[in-house]
C-alpha cells in the first residue's frame, strides 16, 4: 500500500467517524428540546407561540454542531490537507 493509498483510507475512516459521532450529540439534543417544547405547550397552549419560535432558534443553534462536523468531514475527503506532504 502506498502512501497515498493510506491518506485517502484514513480520511475517509475519519470523515465517518465524525459524522457518526459528531451527529449523536445533536440529534439527542433536539428529541430532548422537542419534548420539552411539547410539554410546555401541553401546559400553557396560549404560549405556543413563543415556545415554537425560541424552540427553532434552539434548535438551529444545536444543528449547527452537526453542520460543522458534516463540513469537516467534507474537508477530509474533498480538500485534505494531508496531499500536500505526499506530493511535496
Amino acid at each position: 500500500m502506498d502512501d497515498a493509498t493510506v491518506v485517502a483510507m484514513w480520511s475517509i475512516i475519519v470523515a465517518g467517524a465524525t459524522m457518526a459521532i459528531g451527529s449523536i450529540g445533536p440529534a439527542l439534543g433536539e428529541a430532548r428540546a422537542l419534548a420539552e417544547a411539547l410539554r410546555s405547550i401541553a401546559q400553557q397552549p396560549d404560549e405556543s407561540n413563543t415556545i415554537t419560535r425560541t424552540l427553532f432558534v434552539g434548535m438551529a443553534l444545536v444543528e449547527s454542531t452537526a453542520i460543522y462536523c458534516l463540513a469537516i468531514a467534507m474537508v477530509l475527503i474533498f480538500a485534505n490537507p494531508f496531499w500536500g506532504r505526499i506530493a511535496g
